[in-house]
């Protein structure tokens, strides 16, 4: 589970991936539709997982309020 900071607006962009490294290239070379007009894209926060449910549950919540919150004090935002 990752979450990206752009280096354009500041926008935060969370995902899950098997491959942080690939996933951030694809980010910046613009194959993701949604982050595309936004690059380029920095590492800002990640976390591992055993099982990819829980890496998708745990990016659920960050997608939350309280989620939220917590990635804008981590992060200092």
């Amino acid at each position: 589970m990752y979450v990206l900071e752009s280096e354009i607006d500041g926008r935060l962009y969370k995902g899950q991936t098997s491959n942080i490294e690939n996933r951030l290239k694809e980010h910046n070379s613009g194959k993701t539709r949604s982050t595309k007009g936004f690059i380029p894209w920095k590492l800002v926060y990640f976390e591992k997982f055993i099982t990819r449910e829980e890496a998708v549950l745990r990016e659920k919540y960050f997608k939350t309020g309280s989620g939220r919150e917590f990635l804008k004090i981590y992060i200092n935002k």
